[in-house]
């Protein structure tokens, strides 16, 4: 009984180690499911209490872009659902210069406080995360 105990409180040290989560985010919010799947899925980790980040690249950086208008696609505008994330305690949301840059955009663009960070300092924050899930 003692060894079952033993590997009872083993399990239950394991299991409640708070890992960290990035998603990045690669493709434009519309045309197809990735952004918002990716939204709901991030939204879904904060509620198991992980270090979640998210990362914006290359056409992933249009997610956040103020003043998005969605009407003549007939597509619901969901990009308002980012500023709710601080609300989760995701609050480490990261954007890849060169992107924005591409793109005409700053971060004065952006409908969220983001860390605009180069490829090189984006290599290091993901090479210190458990688990990185692209969309």
């Amino acid at each position: 009984m003692s060894d079952l105990a033993a590997g009872g409180e083993m399990q239950e040290e394991t299991s409640g180690k708070v890992k960290k989560f990035m998603f990045v985010n690669r493709r434009a919010p519309y045309g197809t499911v990735y952004a918002l799947e990716a939204l709901e899925v991030v939204l879904i980790s904060a509620a198991f209490d992980q270090d979640i980040s998210m990362v914006f690249l290359d056409d992933g950086v249009y997610e956040l872009v103020k003043g998005q208008q969605t009407q003549a696609i007939d597509v619901k505008n969901f990009s308002p659902a980012y500023r709710a994330l601080d609300g989760y305690d995701i609050e480490k949301l990261y954007v890849d210069a060169d992107s924005l840059a591409a793109r005409g955009l700053t971060e004065d663009n952006l409908l969220v406080p983001v860390e605009v960070l180069s490829a090189a300092q984006m290599a290091e924050l993901m090479d210190q995360q458990d688990v990185v899930i692209g969309f």
